[in-house]
């Protein structure tokens, strides 16, 4: 997958080979089942929050709407005191019924936000409250599969160009836009890589959305269920 990308990216920049033979096989991929709209209001209900926890949050959020993520007029009519008791904060509720607002008036063209650019989508997503640059991103790449995106505030690339580049302190954003220059058009995937090389090397830190492609045994050691006999 991506072999188009990879080879890109090999050629030009040798110290990024040397992640990508270390990492392995690019499994980035988008996720496209659901809606956009259901896409963003788990971005916000995911924010701050363990995987478990956002999980079992969002859960009931859909549970309390007969088991089907809730369209926008349904959480606009939908108490806030229901969605207080799925255990949403008042300020994601906010975020929530902002976002739902714009998308049910069209002023966020929800559904169709595939059909704009990239810096189009960015803009349409910022407008909503809860909704910043970096979560218009993780959209561009992880559900819209956007190839050329570079997160450079991104704490886990910052880290992961710190570590494989061997910097002292970690990279200003002029340094990140440099090296993006030479990954284009395949900046998604060298983001990936990145992500996923503090992965291999066990550096805490890389949300959940970025760590695709692990193992079983990855995934297992990540939550302590590793044996000692599989762990030799």
């Amino acid at each position: 997958m991506h072999r188009k990308a990879v080879s890109h990216l090999k050629r030009v920049d040798p110290i990024l080979a040397r992640v990508i033979e270390r990492v392995g096989a690019c499994r980035y991929e988008a996720r496209t089942d659901g809606t956009h709209f259901d896409a963003v209001a788990r971005s916000i209900v995911y924010q701050q929050l363990s995987g478990s926890a956002a999980h079992t949050i969002y859960s009931r959020m859909v549970a309390l709407h007969g088991g089907e993520p809730p369209t926008p007029a349904q959480l606009l009519a939908t108490a806030d005191e229901a969605l207080r008791g799925v255990g949403l904060s008042r300020q994601k509720i906010a975020y929530l019924k902002d976002l739902a607002a714009r998308a049910a008036s069209g002023e966020v063209p929800i559904e169709t936000l595939h059909e704009l650019s990239d810096a189009d989508v960015i803009d349409a997503l910022t407008r909503v409250k809860g909704v910043g640059r970096w979560t218009a991103q993780m959209f561009l790449m992880f559900r819209l599969g956007r190839e050329n995106v570079l997160p450079g505030l991104d704490l886990g690339i910052r880290k992961g160009i710190q570590r494989a580049y061997r910097m002292r302190a970690l990279p200003s954003p002029a340094r990140i836009e440099k090296l993006g220059r030479a990954w284009s058009p395949y900046c998604s995937i060298a983001s990936w890589y990145l992500w996923r090389l503090l992965d291999v090397d066990g550096v805490a830190g890389t949300p959940a959305v970025k760590r695709q492609g692990a193992t079983p045994r990855q995934r297992a050691k990540r939550n302590g269920r590793v044996s000692k006999r599989s762990a030799r």
